[in-house]
């Protein structure tokens, strides 16, 4: 297996080692399905591993030879993202299974980060100016991203932790291994809020204060974000269709 450490972690490989030999057996599991991730003990420090499932046959050539894993990706992307004061929860190692010509499992681990909710739970707030404050300083986090030329592909519900600093609102980024670094062109700023929600109060939220940030007029950002998220919504909802019919004729 190969094991690429932080700086910061280089005199703790041994104890990494180990947690990435007992992941099967050991752990406290978070979330299961088509990837693991299991918070472990790291020297008194509470880590995150996420266990990426095993690509198929043609991946296992790609991700071999040609192609940066997930969890490499992953550590990469959360090292650049803290160089340029984005959040995310500190990298600690990712580790690549390999055999030959194919390639296995792949590791990323992470600190463990408390937070207080994520992108998904903002419509349940019953305060409504709670609601508008998170979700214009949400925009304000995105707008900013922007600015810095990243691109998160998977920016959806679950993939931003939110921490409340008093009146102030905190942003992580998670599940890293998709993202994009170029100068981004109004429709792809718009395009990047889509997978986000389909609450079109909340889109004219998001749309009013990214207008007010970059003096764009705000009927044709909202207009384009709207857009852009009925679009996603549509090819969704298609796919799921499609999903359930093929689990009938299955049967």
């Amino acid at each position: 297996m190969k094991i690429v450490y932080a700086d910061a972690f280089k005199d703790q490989a041994e104890k990494i080692d180990q947690i990435l030999s007992d992941f099967s057996e050991k752990g406290k599991t978070l979330s299961s399905g088509r990837n693991i991730i299991k918070t472990f003990d790291l020297n008194g420090r509470l880590v995150n591993v996420k266990s990426f499932r095993i690509p198929n046959l043609i991946n296992k050539i790609v991700y071999r030879f040609f192609r940066k894993s997930k969890a490499a990706r992953s550590f990469s992307y959360a090292e650049y993202l803290l160089s340029r004061e984005v959040g995310t929860p500190f990298p600690v190692a990712y580790a690549e299974e390999c055999k030959w010509i194919t390639f296995g499992r792949s590791y990323y681990i992470c600190d463990h980060l408390e937070y207080d909710f994520t992108f998904r739970d903002i419509e349940k707030f019953e305060d409504e100016a709670q609601k508008e404050s998170v979700l214009r300083a949400f925009t304000r986090f995105t707008y900013e991203l922007h600015e810095k030329n990243i691109e998160f592909l998977d920016h959806s519900p679950g993939n931003t932790l939110i921490q409340i600093d008093g009146n102030q609102f905190e942003f992580f980024l998670v599940d890293l291994n998709r993202m994009n670094f170029k100068r981004l062109d109004f429709k792809q700023r718009m395009k990047n809020f889509a997978r986000l929600t389909p609450n079109k109060e909340m889109i004219k939220i998001m749309a009013n204060e990214y207008s007010v940030l970059t003096a764009w007029n705000e009927n044709e950002v909202f207009e384009t974000m709207w857009g852009y998220t009925k679009e996603f919504q549509e090819k969704f909802l298609r796919k799921k269709r499609l999903k359930k019919k093929l689990k009938f004729w299955k049967k």
